[in-house]
């Protein structure tokens, strides 16, 4: 069974940070590529960041320059450090591993973005 459990969301001010971990478990191959997607209220779900089992990387036009995302493969964990945070960031965050179409999914983590 795959499970990727996600941690880290939570409420932050404008400007302010988070950091977003996902963790898999099961049979998951190294050579997957990660990512993290989001969904606002009334929105459609959105990529937000991917990464290869090489570390090439590609993010939304909306989140370049304030958000990273990482990965480390002994630990089949994938990061988001997200920074310089708006309100327009606020979201449910769910990790992918494997693609968005056949991949598995992590439960999704809160993240709000408010003064």
């Amino acid at each position: 069974q795959v499970q990727l459990v996600e941690s880290g969301g939570g409420l932050v001010q404008p400007g302010g940070s988070l950091r977003l971990s996902c963790a898999a478990s099961g049979s998951i191959l190294r050579t997957y590529v990660m990512g993290w997607y989001r969904q606002a209220p009334g929105k459609q779900r959105e990529l937000v960041a991917t990464i290869s089992s090489l570390h090439n990387t590609i993010y939304a036009d909306s989140v370049k320059g304030r958000f990273t995302i990482s990965r480390d493969n002994a630990k089949n964990t994938v990061y988001l450090q997200m920074n310089s945070l708006k309100p327009e960031d606020t979201a449910v965050y769910y990790c992918n591993i494997g693609g968005a179409t056949q991949g598995y999914w992590g439960q999704g983590t809160q993240v709000t973005v408010s003064s």
